[in-house]
């Protein structure tokens, strides 16, 4: 063992570090005997009072076995432990990946977004980074409520509005205070995004599939259904894009009232939408629960979302939120509070709109040419961050993921998104994480795949 006598990390804890490793490995076995705290220091060079330190640190820890007059030795209950090779990623990567629904995280503002996290840390009172309000920082909820009104045409009360982690965690306390109040079906839409189904399950709730068609869910269909509650998209429905048509909503909220039933509203990514459409909530807003987050807006790492709940349900979903985790981080909530207040929010929306929109185009023209006989979906606004094309009849599509799979290129079947299996065979393309020259290189590797089929 060499001790770096210049290094920043003090002696002891190299020593202590050593001792740790050599054990745990098996360099020093089960019983073996250490040197006397008196001959390790003078091997060393160092002092006995380090060495000392060390050894009663590691028997503290039941690494060692000190006991007076007789010899320091590994402790016989320790077990070495092979060496544990890099853990793998839960999920595959790629080099070109179609993900729906990531954004460009490349476009992330970093720059203008510590400038919002100084800011946060200097100038807010102590008080708000302790036990706060489990409903979130004050500061964002009075932003966001402002945000939401002008933006979304929500009907936000900063009273009713609750800042979660993202969309999964605000579906999943409603679902669960659904099984609670007596609630055994949801209604989801057909085809969905695949997670609304996994979370309703996972609450023991029985999914209720309701076709989608051009203009979004199918009411009458949902009325048949006997579901006492519904998650729809109706800004722009995924994965088909549909936009909920005008008597489509009035005929859901009517829906809603005539049975006392809630509508949960995913504003999944309506604000890159180019023809942007208002809210469900601000219509009905005690038969609507609105959930939004910044995963699509900003990053999905920043694990931040918001709820606007009726104002009957909103200490049931408080109290839950309290219970889980006492409340979400607070610098990203109060770095989110100056982000939107100083305009930076909506600027950068501006931005990857614009982004996005030129991808979706490059995408359209590489699949014009490459691959032909796919057909885009063309509903609703024709935009956001994902596009879903159908394929050819004769094209298997779960063959088409595994060979696209082989070539470096991530993609999504529709099929994942079905309930009933009635889709026909299609993948669902997201273009905003990558730059149009991976797009189209992305493109063409999925063209050869689709090839050897």
């Amino acid at each position: 063992m060499e001790l770096k006598r210049h290094a920043e990390q003090p002696l002891y804890e190299q020593l202590e570090h050593w001792l740790r490793a050599a054990i745990r490995d098996g360099r020093l076995a089960a019983g073996a005997r250490l040197p006397s705290s008196r001959g390790l220091a003078a091997e060393l060079g160092i002092s006995r009072g380090v060495v000392t330190a060390v050894y009663e640190q590691l028997a503290a820890e039941g690494y060692l076995d000190t006991r007076q007059g007789a010899p320091v030795r590994v402790a016989q209950a320790v077990r070495a432990q092979p060496p544990r090779p890099p853990a793998p990623p839960l999920t595959p990567q790629f080099a070109y990946d179609f993900t729906p629904g990531l954004p460009d995280l490349a476009g992330f503002p970093r720059e203008r977004w510590l400038r919002s996290v100084r800011v946060a840390w200097r100038e807010t009172a102590l008080a708000a980074i302790g036990y706060g309000d489990p409903r979130g920082a004050s500061d964002l909820r009075e932003t966001l409520a402002d945000y939401l009104g002008r933006v979304r045409g929500a009907a936000a009360d900063p009273e009713h509005l609750i800042v979660c982690t993202g969309f999964r965690q605000g579906l999943a306390l409603t679902c669960r205070w659904l099984r609670a109040s007596g609630v055994d079906r949801v209604a989801l839409e057909d085809p969905g995004w695949h997670a609304q189904r996994l979370i309703v399950e996972d609450a023991g709730l029985q999914v209720m599939p309701v076709a989608v068609d051009r203009d979004g869910i199918d009411v009458a269909a949902l009325q048949r259904s006997g579901a006492d509650a519904v998650i729809v998209t109706p800004a722009h429905q995924f994965p088909s894009g549909a936009v909920l048509a005008a008597p489509a909503r009035a005929g859901l909220i009517e829906w809603a009232e005539r049975g006392d039933r809630l509508i949960i509203e995913d504003d999944y990514d309506a604000e890159l939408c180019h023809e942007r459409v208002g809210s469900l909530q601000g219509l009905a807003p005690d038969r609507v629960l609105y959930i939004g987050s910044a995963s699509k807006r900003l990053t999905p790492g920043m694990r931040l979302g918001w709820m606007l709940t009726p104002s009957w349900l909103s200490w049931a979903l408080i109290s839950a939120k309290a219970i889980e985790d006492a409340g979400s981080e607070v610098a990203g909530q109060l770095a989110l509070a100056d982000f939107i207040a100083r305009g930076e929010f909506e600027r950068h929306l501006r931005r990857m709109r614009l982004r996005y929109q030129e991808r979706r185009a490059k995408l359209l023209a590489v699949l014009a040419r490459e691959l032909p006989s796919w057909r885009p979906m063309k509903t609703g606004t024709g935009d956001g961050l994902y596009l879903t094309a159908v394929l050819p009849d004769h094209l298997d599509e779960p063959a088409l993921l595994a060979a696209a799979a082989r070539r470096g290129v991530g993609i999504e079947g529709l099929s994942l998104h079905s309930y009933t299996g009635g889709c026909p065979p299609g993948v669902v393309l997201g273009h905003g994480y990558m730059a149009e020259p991976a797009i189209q290189r992305g493109i063409e590797l999925l063209a050869k795949a689709a090839a050897t089929l």
